[in-house]
Order: C-alpha cells, then structure tokens, then sequence
C-alpha cells in the first residue's frame, strides 16, 4: 500500500522515490515530519522561520533539516539566502511508503507505522482547525466547494485497485494543472484528502 506525499500535486507514480530503511528511520521523527509539512504549505523557509512556527530553537530545526536533507527529502533553495541564512524548500517530485512485507524487520515496520501515523495525524488536526475556525474565513472560501465527505462501500480486490487508478487519473489531469501557484494572487495552500482502504475491522465476502 503505498502513501503519496507532494507538497504541492500528486505525482506521477512513474517519477515518486520510493523511501527505503535508512531514510524511513531518518523521517520517523515527528519534528522532521512536521518541517515536511510546513515546508509543504509555505514554499520556503529558514530554518529560524521554522523555529518559530513550532515552537523549537534554530539550532533544532538546522539539525533535523541536515538530516532530511541528507536522505533527499529537503534541499536550499538554489540562489536564495546567504552564508547565515539558509532557505529550505521541499524536494521536487513525491515519494511512496510501502507498507513493509513478512520479511522486514520490527524496526522498518516500526518506523513504517510512525511516519504514515504522524502524516495521518496532521491532516486530522487540519480539518479540527478547518472546523473549528471556518468562521474567520471569507464566505466565499466556504461556498466554492469546501468538502469533508466519507463514502462507504462494499468492494472487491479488483474495484479498489480501478478506484485507486481513477483517482491518478483525476490527479494527472486536473489538479497537476494547478500546481506551482504559491505566488499566484488569490491563491492560499489547499488540501485535497484522498483514502481508500479495507476496514480492518470489516470480513471478507465468501466467493
């Protein structure tokens, strides 16, 4: 099962890099998930812009960005900043978490377990913060489409997986249009939520 994040469009599933052990352990830190996910939402930023927003020391935030820079996930920002001020953004393209097979380690499922929870947990707290301050938005944020929608299903095997392959599909050919708008008047960071699973707790029909 793998898990698509891009900060700014679903990538192609041809181009995502696949995040092997070394570099899941690295990301298996809350902090670093959390500089991931900022840096997602505003392009660009120091790591004393960072400190900031989390509440953390420079010196914390130039650590673990060293250490996601090392495993490809950050890079500087090409012609921006100088010797005393580094401006981060996000690695072009996405990546892919699989879900480990039978013969992975406790430590690789572990890790595994701890980013996918963190990136879940982030985007709940963005639709708690979406609920519980929708009155500050303009009116008009809340009329052009705003959606929270759950949709259940009895489905086999094969119509997930052409589910799934819709869903890319829809990707590819509306929103990767309106990708690269950071600086576009008008314009403020979106999320678009899409999960498809089997319920655990559910049982499968008998053929």
């Amino acid at each position: 099962m793998p898990t698509n994040h891009d900060p700014e469009q679903a990538p192609d599933p041809r181009t995502q890099r696949a995040v092997g052990p070394a570099a899941l352990k690295a990301l298996s830190h809350p902090l670093r998930i959390q500089i991931l996910d900022l840096l997602g939402h505003h392009s660009a930023l120091t790591a004393s812009g960072l400190a900031e927003l989390l509440g953390e020391t420079s010196g914390a935030t130039s650590y673990h960005l060293r250490q996601l820079e090392r495993h490809g996930f950050v890079q500087e920002v090409p012609g921006r900043g100088t010797a005393r001020e580094r401006w981060w953004e996000r690695t072009p393209g996405g990546f892919t978490i699989e879900l480990p097979d039978e013969e992975a380690g406790d430590g690789t499922l572990t890790a595994t377990v701890t980013v996918n929870r963190e990136f879940e947990a982030m985007r709940q707290r963005k639709i708690m913060d979406f609920l519980d301050g929708a009155r500050s938005l303009d009116h008009a944020w809340l009329e052009s489409g705003a959606t929270l929608a759950t949709i259940n299903m009895w489905l086999t095997k094969e119509q997930l997986a052409e589910v799934q392959a819709e869903w890319q599909r829809f990707s590819e050919t509306v929103l990767d249009r309106f990708a690269g708008q950071q600086d576009t008047p008008g314009a403020r960071p979106v999320q678009v939520h899409f999960n498809a699973f089997p319920l655990i707790n559910g049982k499968e029909n008998p053929s």
